[in-house]
This record gives structure tokens, C-alpha cells and sequence, in this order.
């Protein structure tokens, strides 16, 4: 009961830093799942399984909102489906020990990109570009999926931030649009993972805390996002993501407990420092009025 109730804590964290951010639900999942003991491939499933109804109940809500780029969702649906497949029988094929260190690297380098993106290019103005064309999403719509497969998140760190780097969107259209186009993404690797690792390796209940969790947040987040700036939020989850996936290479290593203390230590006055700089540089310190337009940053 115990390790239910944290789960679903896990979802529900995890839902309202993706609601808020368009990214980082099945990073966040799947690193705290890793943390805890939980095989790869097991631990990506569960999250999977879990974003079926996370991300319908958030992309249900965007829509609601006018959140979301229908031509947009369309292009990356079809291609984000067929590249997160294609993860999950690559990754259920691959021994859990084995692949662990790797999806680690993999999640400990998207924190670092989170961290950079949200603590340098805050207030960088984006000129405008020419919408995406098919040819364009197909690429980053497979690539997107297959990584998201594979580590257990991925979509919205990797389509996120290029859309709102080349598109001309408001930043709630990117979110909305990302989480929506992610159920689609959700239902492809969970497909992809029962074929592979069949019905019996699904801890259901592990599931259904999850989705307990994330659905509670949905709804939350489009609130919390109007209240806490992203850019703060992105660099706490950043630097939870390389934390925790730091923990696994240095045990994977076999480092001293004393070694392992250090590096620990340093990677969170790292993080603090970020938290803090993050805090002081907030738009909404020096410039009144970006209060009034911070909700189409």
C-alpha cells in the first residue's frame, strides 16, 4: 500500500511539472521507477500504460482551453506512434541490466538540455518562421517517439523545445499540442510493449497508481502553470532528472559510499545555485508587464 501511494505521488508530480512544462512526465516517472528498483523495460511500460489516460484527460483539457495546433497534432501523430513502436520492441528485446546504465546516460542528458534551455535562453526573443511542414515533423515526430520508448520519456523534451525554437507559436499552443499528440505516442509503445513483454510482466496496480496520480494533476496543472514560471519549474525537474539518474551510474560503478556523498553533494549546490538564478532572473522581477503577457511566453 505503501509503494502504491508513492507512485501515485510519482504521477501526480510528475502530470503537473509535464502540464506545466509540455515535457518531462515520463523522464520524471521513469527515473523516480529506476530509482526504486524497477527494470527498464517494466519501468517504461508502466509509464506508458499510466500516459494513456494521463495524456488523454490533459490533451482533453488543452482542447477545452484552445491550447492546441490541430494541424500540428496531426503531423506528428502518425510518425511519433511508429517511431515509439519501434522503441519498445527495441528496448523489451534488450537485458534490463544491461540497457539501464544507457537509458540513464539518455535521461541525464535531456536533463542537461532542460537545465540549458530554461536557464539560458529565458527572455530570448524567437523570430518569426514558417509553420512545419510534413517533411519536417516526420523526421522529429519518429525520432521523438523512438527515444521516448526507449527511456521512458522523450516526446515533449525533444519536440517542445524545436517547435517553439523554429515555430512561430505561443508557448501554451506548443504544450497543448505536444501533450495532446502524446496519446497517440502513449497507445504505440504500450502496443508495442504487450507484444513484446506479453500481459504478465505489467504490475497493474503499479499502473493504476500512476494513473491515479496523473489524472488528480491534469487539471491542476493548467492552474499551476499560471503561477509558478516555467522556467523555474524546468530547471527543478532538470536537476531532478540528472540526480536521479546519477544515482543509478554511480552504483552501476560501484563507487564508495564517501565518493558517492561527493559527487551527490555537488550536483545539488549546482542545482540550488541554478534554482536560485532561475529565481532572481525571473522576467516578472524586472518588467512589470511581462506579468500580463507571461501566459503566451
Amino acid at each position: 500500500m505503501k509503494k502504491l501511494i508513492v507512485l501515485a505521488l510519482i504521477g501526480l508530480v510528475a502530470q503537473l511539472i509535464d502540464g506545466s512544462l509540455g515535457m518531462a512526465y515520463g523522464v520524471t516517472s521513469t527515473s523516480l521507477l529506476l530509482v526504486a528498483g524497477i527494470a527498464p523495460a517494466a519501468a517504461s511500460a508502466s509509464v506508458h500504460l499510466a500516459e494513456v489516460v494521463t495524456t488523454a484527460a490533459s490533451g482533453i483539457s488543452h482542447i477545452k482551453f484552445g491550447n492546441v495546433d490541430r494541424q500540428v497534432v496531426l503531423r506528428l501523430i502518425l510518425p511519433g506512434s511508429i517511431g515509439a513502436f519501434a522503441g519498445a520492441c527495441f528496448l523489451s528485446s534488450l537485458p534490463g541490466d544491461i540497457v539501464k546504465p544507457y537509458i540513464s546516460i539518455f535521461l541525464i542528458l535531456l536533463g542537461i538540455y532542460i537545465l540549458y534551455r530554461f536557464l539560458f535562453k529565458l527572455g530570448e526573443k524567437r523570430a518569426a518562421a514558417k509553420p512545419f511542414t510534413k517533411k519536417q515533423l516526420l523526421p522529429l515526430g519518429l525520432l521523438a517517439g523512438f527515444l521516448d520508448a526507449t527511456g521512458g520519456g522523450g516526446w515533449g523534451p525533444v519536440t517542445t523545445p524545436v517547435l517553439m525554437a523554429k515555430q512561430d507559436m505561443k508557448t501554451r499552443k506548443v504544450i497543448g499540442s505536444v501533450d495532446t499528440s502524446e496519446f497517440a505516442v502513449a497507445v504505440a509503445a504500450s502496443i508495442g510493449f504487450f507484444i513484446s513483454l506479453g500481459w504478465e510482466q505489467v504490475e497493474w496496480l503499479w499502473v493504476g497508481a500512476l494513473m491515479a496520480g496523473g489524472v488528480i494533476a491534469a487539471p491542476i496543472a493548467a492552474w499551476l502553470v499560471r503561477l509558478i514560471p516555467s522556467h523555474i519549474l524546468g530547471v527543478l525537474v532538470g536537476g531532478l532528472i540528472i540526480l536521479t539518474n546519477t544515482r543509478t551510474l554511480l552504483h552501476t560503478a560501484g563507487l564508495s559510499s564517501n565518493l558517492m556523498f561527493s559527487i551527490y553533494f555537488v550536483l545539488v549546490s549546482f542545482w540550488a545555485v541554478g534554482i536560485i538564478y532561475a529565481v532572481k532572473s525571473d522576467p516578472k522581477n524586472k518588467n512589470p508587464k511581462f506579468l500580463k503577457n507571461s501566459v503566451d511566453y
